[in-house]
């Protein structure tokens, strides 16, 4: 179906894409893996027409595509989901199905258009209601938004950058299946996920990118985790994590009976308490949506609660911003690292530098020393790993794996007392995500508290001292490392069993 032979393209000194070939046959799923900036999105990109190769051909359905525009894409065949969903939040369903679809007609028939979507999520599973507004449905629901656009338009090779990274385990189940069902009919998908368990289950063969370049490929069925993560980054990443049992401190991060409400005054934080102490790690694990990105927002100073206090060091920093916060010790890793953690058109550099730029070595009187501000910058790209053309490009030329990097670079070497990482690891392969987990076990050794709020529970597990789930706002129960149990809680997870946690499990144990 798809043939690319010899795809290169260059941005300045950076070969994001050196000579690649990549077949996809009728009727596969084909998982495209590498490390971050290893050049798979650039490479898709050029597929679907949004980036000009520098050399190289592309055969669709044995048709020349040369020069093509994103419609130009689509009219053939191809449909691409990226990993930050194309939608209009405040438009229906039927509404961004018709954006720029040559079939809504000239003069708009939204009740036809609608049948159409009601039919389709039929036939697939979606579970769409047409005259539903995009921006109150669930990530999850989103997506299903993009494969109904992709489907209709007729696409029969679907592209899908990362599609799982913001999915609870139930609706990356659901996906799968859609995907598999996309292939028995007979279209193609190019799978692009750093998840190898998913690739593994869903895809039939996999292509592994290594700097820009084929590193290896492999049947799915003849191959495994550990093959394909050394293929991707080049070492062996399957030895255990280093973790020793430690002991836990004085409590360094307080949380008193917090509630927090959203835009619409939906309580979504109901009376949560807790306490991470120094030198442990306290996992806040659950599916999206019950009540984790408030906690975090609020003890980061982002949103001010309707009730309670958080303390950092014994400072209450309720009412004082994330300034106050800084001071006292406390650092924030986004779960949305493009709006909150990063400043996209600002440089690498300034990036790296604006959390401490009020004082030295950032700052000489009145006056921002940048000659400091680049050393620390190439410290702390070589330091990270960090793929970039140089300090002074722009943070939005990152890839988005980069720029999850860059965050964690500036937040963990001013190596804090308190640390608040929401969904660290999201989007990172696998060398990367062993990285963070590692820098992040350094600070608990060092005596950091941290808090580490994800949806991956695995990497709960392998970080947390004590494991808390939440569910519709409340802790569902808190399990320390010892007890931990993951029937326990995926029961937990979906709110079929609660425990209510003592004290102890809540606040810790001091040292003796």
């Amino acid at each position: 179906m798809l043939r690319m032979h010899g795809i290169t393209k260059s941005y300045g000194p950076v070969r994001a894409n050196r000579g690649i070939d990549l077949v996809v046959p009728p009727r596969t799923i084909v998982g495209l893996l590498g490390e971050n900036g290893s050049g798979k999105t650039t490479l898709m990109n050029v597929l679907f027409g949004m980036v000009s190769p520098d050399a190289g051909t592309i055969h669709f359905k044995d048709r020349p595509l040369h020069g093509h525009t994103p419609r130009e894409a689509l009219a053939a065949g191809i449909g691409m989901i990226h990993q930050h969903f194309m939608l209009v939040p405040a438009m229906t369903v039927t509404e961004n199905v018709m954006l720029g679809w040559d079939a809504a007609g000239s003069w708009l028939r939204p009740t036809a258009v609608a049948d159409r979507v009601r039919a389709a999520s039929r036939t697939y599973g979606l579970d769409l209601e047409p005259d539903a507004r995009v921006g109150a449905l669930p990530l999850g629901r989103q997506q299903r938004v993009e494969i109904v656009k992709a489907i209709l338009r007729g696409a029969e090779l679907l592209i899908l950058d990362e599609p799982t990274s913001n999915l609870s385990p139930p609706e990356v189940t659901g996906l799968l299946q859609v995907l598999r069902r996309l292939r028995d009919e007979g279209r193609s998908v190019i799978f692009i996920s750093h998840k190898l368990g998913e690739v593994l289950d869903v895809c039939d063969e996999v292509v592994v990118l290594r700097d820009g370049a084929v590193a290896g490929r492999a049947r799915a069925a003849e191959t495994d985790r550990n093959a394909l993560a050394r293929m991707m980054v080049d070492r062996d990443v399957s030895t255990p994590v280093a973790r020793d049992g430690g002991i836990a401190g004085e409590e360094r991060l307080v949380v008193a009976d917090l509630t927090a409400v959203d835009a619409a005054g939906v309580e979504r934080l109901s009376g949560v308490s807790f306490s991470v102490r120094s030198g442990e790690v306290l996992a806040v694990a659950g599916v999206d949506g019950n009540g984790q990105a408030e906690l975090v927002d609020v003890i980061a100073g982002l949103r001010r609660p309707k009730r309670g206090r958080v303390f950092v060091e014994g400072v209450d920093v309720t009412d004082g911003g994330v300034p106050r916060r800084r001071r006292a010790g406390l650092a924030h890793v986004p779960a949305d690292r493009g709006t909150t953690g990063l400043v996209p058109d600002m440089t690498v550099t300034e990036n790296l530098a604006f959390r401490d730029c009020d004082g030295p070595p950032f700052r000489r009187g009145p006056w921002l020393d940048f000659g400091a501000m680049r050393v620390a910058a190439a410290e702390r790209i070589t330091r990270f790993g960090i793929r970039v053309g140089g300090p002074d490009v722009p943070t939005r030329t990152l890839s988005g794996g980069n720029q999850q990097k860059l965050v964690l670079a500036r937040e963990l070497t001013s190596q804090p007392r308190v640390l608040v990482a929401a969904q660290p690891t999201r989007g990172l392969d696998p060398g990367a995500t062993r990285f963070v987990i590692d820098e992040i076990l350094a600070l608990r050794r060092s005596g950091g508290a941290v808090l580490y709020v994800s949806t991956e529970l695995e990497e709960a597990l392998l970080v947390a001292d004590r494991v808390a789930v939440m569910y519709r706002g409340r802790f569902a129960g808190v399990v320390r490392r010892g007890a931990l149990d993951i029937t326990r809680l995926g029961l937990m997870m979906s709110g079929a069993l609660t425990e209510s946690p003592d004290a102890a499990a809540l606040y810790g144990v001091a040292a003796p």
